[in-house]
């Protein structure tokens, strides 16, 4: 059976360029589901399970050079694949709300769309690494790709990604504002650059009557 047929929890994924806010929204989640005693996990990708911390290691350093786009898509596939095998797919037969911080949207868009590799074939090895597991619900935060950098700057370190040109991060942004006009009943805009109080309102106004649709109680 794959992932889909047997999922008994939620997932939810936080998509979006860099800077776009996603681990300042999903700490407000994390208070949220705990103030309404829903079970929960939180993790992401690259590096949600054991082997994946090496990869996101690898696959971000700056240290690593010349790496090819087929090669990095690879990793973050092999990196996938572990995570739901490992981490996600048996938080999710517990009936725990998973919250990934990026999932395969990412390399879609990374990958598939910014780095010219293909949407079709990006996917389907999307569909291989997680056993044809889909989010219930992804929240992409869009901000202006000025906006991300300019919050960059306030982290110590950039990692390989980060320190993209700034079109390569206007490809991204594209790309999944590209993804969720395909899929809108799954993906779902919200506005990063909104106050974080009204950022967190919104992201409720989405997941809220997906998760009592799916038997939470709120």
């Amino acid at each position: 059976m794959t992932q889909r047929q047997t999922k008994k929890g939620f997932l939810l994924t936080f998509e979006g360029g860099e800077g776009a806010g996603k681990s300042t929204q999903i700490r407000a989640l994390v208070q949220w589901f705990k103030q309404h005693h829903i079970p929960f996990e939180v993790t992401r990708q690259p590096g949600g399970s054991a082997l994946g911390k090496g990869l996101r290691r690898l696959v971000l350093s700056t240290k690593t050079k010349n790496l090819s786009s087929r090669a990095e898509l690879l990793l973050y596939e092999a990196d996938r694949a572990q995570h739901v095998h490992e981490q996600v797919g048996p938080a999710l037969q517990t009936r725990k709300v998973v919250v990934s911080d990026r999932f395969a949207d990412s390399s879609t868009v990374y990958q598939g769309i910014c780095r010219n590799l293909g949407v079709d074939w990006t996917e389907e090895l999307n569909r291989f690494a997680t056993s044809g597991l889909e989010p219930d619900l992804t929240i992409v935060l869009d901000v202006p790709v000025e906006t991300g950098r300019e919050r960059l700057k306030k982290r110590r370190g950039l990692d390989r990604i980060e320190r993209e040109k700034a079109d390569f991060h206007r490809n991204v942004r594209n790309g999944f504002l590209r993804l969720a006009r395909r899929a809108p009943h799954r993906i779902k805009i919200v506005n990063g650059t909104n106050p974080k109080s009204e950022v967190t309102k919104e992201i409720l106004r989405h997941l809220e009557p997906k998760l009592r649709r799916k038997g939470f109680r709120i």
